[in-house]
Order: C-alpha cells, then sequence, then structure tokens
C-alpha cells in the first residue's frame, strides 16, 4: 500500500474582501460617470450646473481611493 502524502501548508495569507470597501468603489463610480462635467451621462441628457457636478466628480473620485485603498485585507 502506498503512503498517503502530508497535507501541506499553504503559504500564501487568505485574501478577504470588504464588502462596505466594494460598495465605496462601485458608488465612487456612479457618481464619476453620472456627474463628469461636460462628458457625464446626466450632464449630456440634462443641463446640470457645475456647483453639482464638480461636488460630485470629487466625492465620487475619493469614494474609489478610499475604497481602492481598503478592498483587500489579509487574514
Amino acid at each position: 500500500m502506498a503512503k498517503a502524502k502530508k497535507e501541506e501548508n499553504n503559504s500564501k495569507p487568505r485574501v478577504r474582501i470588504s464588502f462596505l470597501k466594494a460598495f465605496m468603489i462601485l458608488i465612487g463610480a456612479d457618481l464619476v460617470l453620472l456627474f463628469a462635467p461636460a462628458i457625464g451621462l446626466l450632464n449630456s441628457a440634462f443641463y446640470i450646473g457645475d456647483m453639482i457636478s464638480w461636488p460630485a466628480l470629487i466625492i465620487g473620485l475619493v469614494l474609489l481611493a478610499v475604497g481602492i485603498k481598503g478592498v483587500f485585507q489579509e487574514e
């Protein structure tokens, strides 16, 4: 009879994805795509002033940056 091999330890740590951070990435991307001045989807269909477009774009970019920074967690 053949001997059973020992289980080898997996040297790579398990990676978990944070749901909140992934949700922040989605919300940030939606804000950027919808409200980008002169090229956003809502700006091409309707007139949305610069007082709404620029802050929404900045908030979207911040949410993207924060979400991407912390989306992956090692266990």
